[in-house]
């Protein structure tokens, strides 16, 4: 098992905390948190996996995909409401630093989910087209 880095440790420990009230959150407020992943920015290498993580939380919302354990749902939730939270341990209105420990968070959720992202995603690729997504 490879060493865990002090933001992985963070987003396991947040993640044991989240709870469906959180899921929701995630899924009502995706279009802010997708704004903080624009085209400019520390976070925009990180566009395509983060609206997998929306599209991930949500169909799990919607029991669409339930093939994940809570403990992945919950730590994507964490990462993203700490990207969305404009007052977390650096505040964003801090220029740069304030963007860095979002980075390094967004980071540390990806490398802990990625093996359930990329099934996830495989899934994602084999559904049908949805006549209601936008």
């Amino acid at each position: 098992m490879k060493p865990t880095t002090v933001e992985e440790e963070f987003v396991k420990n947040g993640a044991e905390k989240m709870t469906d009230k959180d899921v929701e959150k995630v899924v009502v407020k995706s279009e802010d948190i997708q704004k903080k992943f624009s085209s400019h920015g520390p976070l925009q290498r990180f566009i395509r996996d983060a609206k997998l993580f929306i599209a991930m939380v949500r169909d799990y919302w919607n029991r669409r995909y339930r093939q994940v354990p809570f403990g992945t749902i919950g730590a994507i939730v964490f990462t993203l409401i700490y990207v969305l939270n404009p007052f977390d341990l650096v505040p964003d209105v801090l220029p740069i630093i304030g963007e860095v420990d979002d980075v390094a968070v967004f980071t540390a959720g990806l490398m802990l989910v990625e093996n359930d992202l990329r099934k996830y995603e495989k899934w994602k690729d084999d559904q049908p087209p949805r006549l209601d997504q936008g």
